[in-house]
């Protein structure tokens, strides 16, 4: 404790370099926090992804909708615990602007765990589906953009038509869904069978279906089993699991994780060549002042460690502004991604990396400063 007014007073000997030194590791450290974040975020929201529902669209995008005569083949398959399926058609709401997908579901109670990242529901909300054959779930996003509430009787107009030639579908608000992400508003649930039966084309199809498997760790088998099971079919099918979908989306983006790190140890590199050459200034300008502490009994090893604490504490303090600003600006990325956070370890990481910079930075001045000799330095040799 007796060592810590020398220390503050290193830190306070050049102002505008201890400020520079500050700032400089407070962005980099932020960038880091942002960065690193993210690839850990979405990590961690890719392994929250279940791994134990497929699910199983047409062999090529754009195809054909399957046939619902498949659910029973589904259903057989070995290692196959449940199966459903959804489909859809796209309505506006008064204006052709106002785009409005109808989500067709089967009204069962696996829809309450399902998907919950494309949206949640009570099961009283879908007791009233199942029970009101127009009935539609309405979020609350949607509700508050056209003033809708539980009980109203909306008409929506689709290009897709119905039997009788008429593009308006009725529907009945029986209840809400949740939000899947901040700002939905073109999404409702419907009773699949209501649209089934009263459009005119594509009468038992389904656009996918949706297959729970009853171990997850078979997932990948299973989902191959259910290919070959229709390659030879007029409906061939391309399975996958949520998870993998979802790691599949990341690497279409392009290899994240190496543009991630190249441009985090390229910030790294500079921010120490940079560190570094300012403490050999500064060491270079106290040589007298370490060579007086030299002579009244300061040894190598307490004159490096001196030096060290000063590097630590602006490195350190730094980093925590710099991971601090990362932390508050990731709510905001959160309303753009779904589901992404900053892992606390990203903190951890970063407190490590301030400390190893600050000691590598310190390290070759601070071991010459320690084994200055004590005439010379004086004489200003």
């Amino acid at each position: 404790m007796k060592f810590i007014p020398l220390v503050w007073y290193g830190i306070r000997r050049r102002p505008v370099r201890t400020v520079l030194i500050f700032l400089q590791v407070a962005v980099a450290f932020a960038l880091f926090g942002v960065l690193q974040g993210m690839k850990t975020g979405v990590d961690d929201a890719i392994a929250k992804v279940r791994a134990d529902v497929l699910f199983v669209g047409p062999s090529v995008p754009g195809e054909a909708p399957l046939p619902l005569a498949d659910l029973a083949r589904l259903e057989s398959i070995s290692g196959v615990k449940q199966v459903s399926y959804v489909d859809g058609i796209v309505t506006t709401y008064r204006k052709p602007t106002q785009i409005i997908y109808v989500f067709g579901i089967e009204p069962v109670s696996m829809w309450t765990t399902l998907v919950p990242d494309i949206f949640q529901v009570l099961p009283k909300d879908l007791a009233a589906l199942r029970k009101t054959r127009t009935g539609v779930l309405i979020t609350a996003d949607i509700g508050k953009k056209y003033g809708w509430h539980v009980g109203d009787h909306i008409a929506l107009t689709s290009t897709t038509l119905q039997s009788n030639g008429s593009g308006t579908w009725v529907f009945d608000i029986v209840g809400m869904v949740s939000d899947h992400e901040m700002g939905e508003s073109g999404l409702v649930v419907a009773n699949y069978d209501y649209l089934n039966l009263a459009r005119a084309q594509n009468k038992d199809t389904v656009r996918n279906f949706y297959v729970v498997v009853s171990d997850p760790k078979q997932a990948a088998a299973v989902s191959e089993t259910i290919d070959r099971t229709f390659a030879n079919s007029s409906s061939g099918t391309r399975s996958a699991s949520f998870r993998d979908n979802a790691q599949q989306t990341m690497q279409s983006i392009g290899n994240v994780n190496f543009a991630i790190r190249s441009i985090v140890s390229a910030v790294l590199v500079a921010l120490l060549f940079s560190i570094s050459t300012m403490m050999m200034q500064s060491i270079r300008e106290r040589t007298p002042e370490l060579a007086v502490l030299k002579t009244l009994g300061f040894g190598d090893r307490r004159v490096f460690v001196l030096l060290a604490a000063e590097s630590l504490l602006v490195c350190i303090a730094a980093s925590l502004a710099g991971l601090g600003l990362a932390w508050f600006a990731f709510p905001l990325a959160a309303k753009y991604v779904a589901g992404l956070s900053m892992p606390i370890v990203v903190i951890e990481l970063g407190v490590v990396g301030a400390v190893l910079v600050a000691l590598i930075s310190v390290g070759l001045p601070g071991l010459r400063a320690a084994r200055l000799d004590i005439v010379d330095a004086l004489a200003g040799r």
